[in-house]
Parts: structure tokens; C-alpha cells; sequence
């Protein structure tokens, strides 16, 4: 029999790791072709790993949360054949074979440390959790006795311990740092700093038994963290603008059913938005940079970003590259092929990489408008809202009137560092005024 080693296959240019989330196969089991053995996750998106042969699966080379860089073996399979390079997998196999003993070792460490009395000798007592959590990260007692707990009678709380946890690397470095040589000025100027920055304190989160806790996911993580660096990064101003699409609705209703029967593609109003937003976009360049340091990089491409909603409530954003180059055709087969495989987890990670300008559709939950977060290191975002009927006034030739139109409104989140509210509000004029000019009679 022959052994086939499964490696960690590329996954675009600018990612060279992975983390493994799940095996979706144990030692032991039949593999065949094209069957998904593991399940990886890259900082954007997450994805599975198949099977290039048929056999067994005989070696597991990392375990559960590892991380695997790209080209690594990561499991081995039995297949049939004679193995004529054993040699050479015996060598090829030797690193992971040392990393298994390494983590083997670690555990036999974790087991037989010293575990932490629930009541150390001065009388605080230690929840299990607590004492768990102390053991895994090497907190010792005389630590856990430094900590002042946020909870009943002064009780270290699971918040407490990990604030201490993320917090002791840093009171360390600055603690080396520290000169020892103290004077008179130097002890007015220490306490002139501690009371020039008080310590803030996180407010505890009362739990009770009929609280449910929920675990982030990896990516609610990831979008989380996200969110707060924009926020922290740019100064986010935004602009509003109600835009007239009743020739637009008009127009979708009376071709998209031909649209359809000669593209086999439903024709939503996403892409006719789209592609409206690559052509403001051409107009208006200074909108499609990025800021890095004191500079302002001027992007070349235009590749939009489309925010969609993923059924376990996180978000991703797919990438259309080049999206001025794209007639109405081409755009809605991107955005109907993005959006389907975003919601079946099938992205690859070149897919969501290199966007310059982000579209976010609000209006498909009933949100008349919104303020979006700008999406990094990009310097505006576009907010969709619900499209509705309304009563407006009409002017024509013979004099103003009321009606039912079709509008929206969107929103326009810029980053004020760079881009002014003339530059901002100017781009969504232009916008308004390509969607609102749409020739009802016009072929597509």
C-alpha cells in the first residue's frame, strides 16, 4: 500500500495560513475522492479541504485550532499502489512527528501542574472556572490573590481573570522599562501622571441563572474587531440623499421576466445600483483611495464590495473586481454568483481581498436608511435603503402636482480625514441624478 500525503492546498496569492476548525474525518475512515476531510479558516473566510485520492485515512498530522501554513502536510492517506518514496515521506512526516511529541509533552505538563484549591488560605474562594482558566494561562495563587474581583464579596469573576490575563503582558514590559532611581521630582511627577490618568475600571456584566451565554463565533469575532478598528481609524461623517427610481422599478418590471428566459439570471435591483456606483465612481476617483500614514494611495481598479448577510446573522463582503468594466449582463451574473456562494460558505479568499468601495443594501430588513461603518482600509460605503412609495410633488410643464413615486434614500459614510463633505455629497448628487435620468425604454 501507498501513503498519500493531503497538503494544505493554496488559496490565493495573499494568504500563506489557515487554521484547522474541524475534522470532518477520523482516523480509520474511507475517504473518496472529492470527499471534504477538514475544515479550514483564513481571517476572512472559512472553507473545506477534499480528498485528491480514494483509501484510508491512517495519520492526523494537526489538531483543532491549529495553524497550518499553506503547502504543510496536514494528514496522510492510505491508498492503493506500491509506496516507492517512503524515504522520503519518512522525512517529509519528521517536523509534524516532532510537533505531535512537543503538544504531547505540553499536556503532560498541564495534567500533573499543581491544580488551585477552590479556598486558598486566606479565605477567597475560586469557582471552578476561575481556577480552570488560572491553570491553562499559569496564573499562580499568589496571583490569583493580587486580583480584585468584581463580584459578590469581592469574588474573582471569568471577566476578572482574563482582563488580569490580557493585561499582565503589558504591566510587565512596562515595568522593565522602569528606571529604579527615585527623587523627590521624580515621585511629583509619577503622582502627577497617576492623577492626571485615572484607572477605568470595566463595569462587571451580571449573569443569573436564567441568562443565556452565547460564545462569539470566529468570524462575530472577527467582524466585531473589524468594526471598533474602523471606528478608532477614521473619522466618520455621513451624507444623506433621497433618489427618485420609479422609472428604474418600472423598467425591472417590464423586462425581467425576458431578462430571465435569455440570461437564465433573476434580474434584482443590486446590480442596476451597482453598476450606477461604478460609473460615479469614474467621475469621481478621489473617492476609490486608501490612507496610508500621511499618504493617499489612488486606486486604479474599481472593485465594489457588496456586504451580504450570511444565515448565522455574521457578514461578508464579496469583492466584484473591476466592476466598471461590467455591463448589466455581466454585473448581476457576479452579484447573483457572489451573493450564492456567500451564503453557502463557497467563497474563496481572493474573493472578499482588495475592494476600494463598499455597497451595504439596508433596505432588504425594511430599514428606510442607515449609517454604515466604513469598511478598511477603504474611505467611504454606500447604504441602500428600502425603496417605497411615496407621495411627491411632480413639476411638470403645466405646474406642480402630487403623486406616488418610487424612492429611496441613501446613505453615503465617508472618512472626513480625506474626503470632504463637497466631495461626499457631490457623489451622491451624481448618483442621484444617473439613477433618476434611466430610460424606461431602453434594452439591457
Amino acid at each position: 500500500m501507498a501513503r498519500f500525503e493531503l497538503k494544505l492546498p493554496k488559496m490565493g496569492e495573499s494568504v500563506a495560513e489557515a487554521t484547522i476548525t474541524s475534522w470532518l474525518k477520523e482516523v480509520g475512515d474511507t475517504i473518496e475522492l472529492d470527499d471534504a476531510v477538514v475544515e479550514i479558516a483564513t481571517d476572512k473566510v472559512d472553507s473545506e479541504v477534499p480528498s485528491e485520492v480514494e483509501g484510508t485515512l491512517i495519520e492526523i498530522l494537526f489538531e483543532k485550532d491549529d495553524v497550518v501554513s499553506v503547502g504543510e502536510t496536514i494528514a496522510v492517506i492510505e491508498i492503493e499502489g506500491e509506496d516507492s518514496n517512503k524515504e522520503e515521506q519518512i522525512i517529509t512526516a519528521l517536523p509534524n512527528k516532532v510537533k505531535e511529541v512537543e503538544k504531547t509533552i505540553e499536556k503532560a505538563i498541564e495534567i500533573v501542574a499543581t491544580p488551585i484549591a477552590k479556598t486558598s488560605d486566606s479565605g477567597k474562594f475560586y469557582s471552578p472556572l476561575v481556577r480552570n482558566i488560572a491553570q491553562k494561562e499559569g496564573v499562580t495563587l499568589s496571583e490569583l490573590e493580587s486580583i480584585i474581583g468584581s463580584g459578590k464579596d469581592q469574588r474573582v469573576t471569568k471577566e476578572d481573570i482574563l482582563s488580569y490575563i490580557e493585561n499582565r503582558g503589558v504591566a510587565s514590559n512596562e515595568t522593565k522599562i522602569e528606571i529604579p532611581v527615585k527623587t523627590e521630582t521624580t515621585t511629583k511627577v509619577d503622582a502627577q501622571k497617576k492623577a492626571a490618568k485615572p484607572t477605568v475600571k470595566a463595569v462587571p456584566v451580571s449573569v443569573n441563572g436564567e441568562d443565556e451565554i452565547i460564545e462569539m463565533s470566529r468570524m462575530g469575532k472577527l467582524v466585531a474587531k473589524h468594526m471598533v478598528d474602523s471606528v478608532q481609524t477614521s473619522a466618520h461623517v455621513q451624507s444623506f440623499i433621497e433618489i427618485d427610481v420609479t422609472n428604474i422599478v418600472k423598467w425591472r418590471n417590464k423586462v425581467k421576466d425576458a431578462f430571465l428566459k435569455r440570461e437564465g439570471e433573476k434580474l434584482t435591483f443590486t446590480p442596476i445600483f451597482m453598476q450606477a456606483v461604478a460609473t460615479t465612481i469614474k467621475k469621481y476617483p478621489l473617492i476609490n483611495i486608501a490612507v496610508k500614514g500621511d499618504s493617499i494611495i489612488k486606486k486604479k481598479n474599481i472593485n465594489l464590495g457588496m456586504a451580504a448577510a450570511l444565515p448565522d446573522g455574521n457578514l461578508i463582503v464579496p469583492v466584484i473586481k473591476n466592476a466598471d468594466q461590467l455591463n448589466l449582463v455581466g454585473m448581476t451574473k457576479s452579484v447573483n454568483d457572489l451573493a450564492n456562494r456567500a451564503r453557502n460558505n463557497a467563497l474563496k479568499p481572493d474573493e472578499i481581498q482588495d475592494g476600494t468601495y463598499t455597497v451595504t443594501n439596508v433596505g432588504g430588513f425594511g430599514s428606510i436608511m442607515g449609517t454604515p461603518i466604513i469598511n478598511q482600509p477603504q474611505v467611504a460605503i454606500l447604504a441602500l435603503g428600502a425603496i417605497r412609495k411615496v407621495p411627491a410633488v411632480i413639476e411638470t410643464n403645466e405646474g406642480d402636482f402630487i403623486g406616488i413615486r418610487q424612492k429611496m434614500i441613501v446613505s453615503h459614510s465617508y472618512d472626513h480625514r480625506v474626503v470632504n463633505g463637497a466631495l461626499g455629497g457631490m457623489f451622491i448628487k451624481t448618483l442621484k441624478e444617473i439613477l433618476e435620468s434611466w430610460d424606461v425604454n431602453q434594452d439591457f
